[in-house]
């Protein structure tokens, strides 16, 4: 069928949703899924299906119909594929908040000892999440640049407190 046409085009497509849709949905159905995956895979099908059709001037597809069912079970399973590799977090017990909060506190002691200025600035791109030019203008910095060098002597201040005492990360955790 000549696809140049918008009549032709519409014509092609009622007459796939017609004939091939109903077997597609039954699929579909069978391997778990639901009216509105039917229609969603069916759709990406049909343009599959026309993108192939102006591409190809060879006219390898033989049955249009075919071709969308084959399409149609090929995105079904990559859609099953992509979503078996999500895991569910619901029997994963949370962790103890305890050691948590010890671990900041200890933490929170020397960020402390790099001054005030440095843990504000710290605290603003590390939990406020902002970046390098907000940090620039809400601390009075004259750019990114400065704003990224004075971060990182602020975690230098920190590491060298830490290298001062001796610690390690295992010193941390109980």
């Amino acid at each position: 069928m000549n696809m140049e046409t918008t009549n032709s085009r519409e014509q092609l497509f009622e007459s796939l949703y017609q004939k091939a849709f109903p077997a597609a949905c039954r699929f579909i159905r069978k391997m778990g899924g639901d009216l509105n995956e039917a229609r969603d895979i069916f759709q990406d099908s049909l343009i599959i299906l026309y993108e192939k059709k102006l591409n190809d001037q060879n006219g390898v597809i033989s049955s249009d119909i075919n071709y969308i069912l084959g399409v149609c079970r090929n995105l079904w399973f990559q859609r099953h594929r992509e979503n078996t590799r999500l895991v569910s977090l619901d029997g994963v017990p949370e962790p103890k908040m305890a050691q948590e909060e010890k671990v900041s506190e200890d933490l929170l002691k020397y960020v402390e000892t790099a001054g005030k200025k440095c843990m504000e600035l710290l605290k603003a791109f590390y939990y406020d999440k902002l970046n390098m030019k907000q940090l620039a203008s809400g601390f009075g910095f004259s750019g990114e640049r400065s704003a990224t060098a004075q971060k990182f002597k602020c975690l230098e201040k920190v590491r060298n407190s830490i290298k001062e005492k001796s610690l390690v990360k295992g010193d941390f955790y109980e």
